[in-house]
């Protein structure tokens, strides 16, 4: 076992035999521990045929094991009024766990377990399953979400970001408990394994803990599976889908750099001055001034990959042409616009302020730390990120929108008279 302490005080890494790495924040103020089980596997492991497994595998880590069923499992962490949970991302899984100081030893017992034993029951494969269905229906009725499943297949392709987190009917109806196992066993092991903890606890009382309860877990002798992406050629395109809502949902979006990245920061930047709050220049512009949108903004995904910049609006279909058209022009007018120092600071403290404001509680410290780790990027990017945007100039921003804001892909939903002429333009 190696172990070092880092820039902050009371911030402990260590490092199991068995390759499990674990990140220890000792903070005294409140009777809460929290902790984060991240697994290096995400739904950028799938493929078409078997989409939507992580999500459905994670969902299923809760439901039992061969000693405890699924009523057992919620008895034990509810009546000490803890919380335990899972999700699944593209580049990762985790299982998110809080309780109070005093029983963070059971209940971590148990997340260890369920991580590492789960059964499948086939009785809660199929209650899952028709839960995961009715999602996927729920969400075709969704306008925006219909529009975005349609740009991210367009700019993505054959890559597996383009691909929906929770899969598709066919997917979902395909699935077999022999996957989940095969799946859960290529991809869950100690050495693929973030383990994070917060919170009224030493670091030696964490690390053994956690050695108690997954240091026998050993790392299996071939090495494990790598992550390799695909090349994405995302050609601009224009995809019309016709319905009759009474708002018309106009996306743009731009194929932007991945986390490690050098234009990472200054299209976090660009991202919070276009698209964030109702000071940002989409909604003030469009939605203030012109009053285009109903809903108007922009996102920019943290991903390992190549990410996507996104900027929509919600609008009515009479004025989607003209939405369109304002849409495009602010994200691109970028490319030859050098923001002034006012807009430019006024953009760094808004972007830090939310950093700063994501880390107040246990939960949040040990997601954002064990979310860096897992991503290959490190605690030390905690502090390097801020630099980094403080450091972005506005002629490098202009230099980022001209390098990633052109060809876009367009996705338009609305009633198919208001669209239809925007695909001929």
């Amino acid at each position: 076992m190696t172990a070092s302490l880092l820039h902050a005080p009371r911030l402990h890494r260590t490092v199991l035999s068995n390759g499990l790495t674990l990140l220890v924040l000792e903070n005294p103020v409140s009777d809460i521990v929290s902790a984060r089980l991240f697994i290096r596997a995400g739904s950028a492991l799938e493929t078409q045929a078997n989409a939507g497994l992580v999500s459905f595998l994670m969902g299923l880590l809760t439901k039992g094991t061969a000693r405890l069923s699924s009523m057992a499992i919620a008895e034990a962490v509810e009546s000490v009024g803890a919380s335990l949970s899972t999700d699944a991302a593209a580049d990762y899984s985790v299982i998110s766990l809080k309780t109070v100081s005093a029983d963070f030893e059971a209940i971590f017992a148990l997340a260890a377990t369920l991580l590492r034993e789960p059964s499948f029951p086939e009785a809660e494969i199929e209650l899952e399953r028709r839960l995961t269905l009715q999602q996927i229906r729920s969400m075709q009725e969704q306008p925006f979400t219909v529009a975005f499943n349609q740009l991210r297949q367009d700019m993505y392709g054959d890559h597996p970001y383009a691909l929906s987190s929770i899969g598709t009917e066919a997917s979902i109806l395909s699935l077999t408990r022999e996957q989940l196992l095969a799946f859960h066993q290529q991809h869950f092991r100690p050495d693929n394994l973030v383990i994070t903890v917060v919170g009224r606890i030493t670091p030696e009382a964490a690390a053994a803990q956690i050695e108690h309860s997954l240091g026998g877990w050993l790392q299996p002798e071939s090495a494990g599976p790598g992550l390799s992406f695909p090349g994405v050629s995302s050609p601009a395109t224009v995809s019309l889908i016709s319905q009759e809502t009474n708002q018309a949902i106009i996306m743009v979006g731009y194929p932007a750099a991945a986390v490690e990245h050098p234009a990472y920061a200054a299209l976090k930047l660009l991202n919070t001055y276009l698209g964030s709050g109702l000071s940002s220049r989409l909604f003030v512009e469009l939605r203030e001034k012109r009053g285009l949108a109903y809903d108007v903004s922009a996102f920019y995904p943290t991903r390992l990959g190549l990410s996507q910049f996104v900027a929509y609006m919600g609008t009515a279909p009479d004025n989607a042409a003209t939405a369109l058209d304002g849409l495009r022009f602010e994200v691109e007018r970028l490319k030859d616009t050098v923001l002034t120092e006012d807009e430019l600071q006024a953009a760094k403290n808004k972007l830090l302020g939310q950093y700063a404001l994501g880390k107040q509680t246990n939960a949040q410290i040990a997601q954002l730390l064990g979310w860096y780790e897992i991503l290959g990027l490190g605690v030390e990017f905690d502090q390097q990120f801020p630099d980094r945007v403080n450091a972005v100039t506005a002629g490098e921003a202009e230099a980022v929108a001209q390098e990633f804001f052109h060809d876009p892909c367009i996705s338009l939903l609305g009633p198919e008279a208001a669209i239809a002429p925007l695909g001929k333009r």
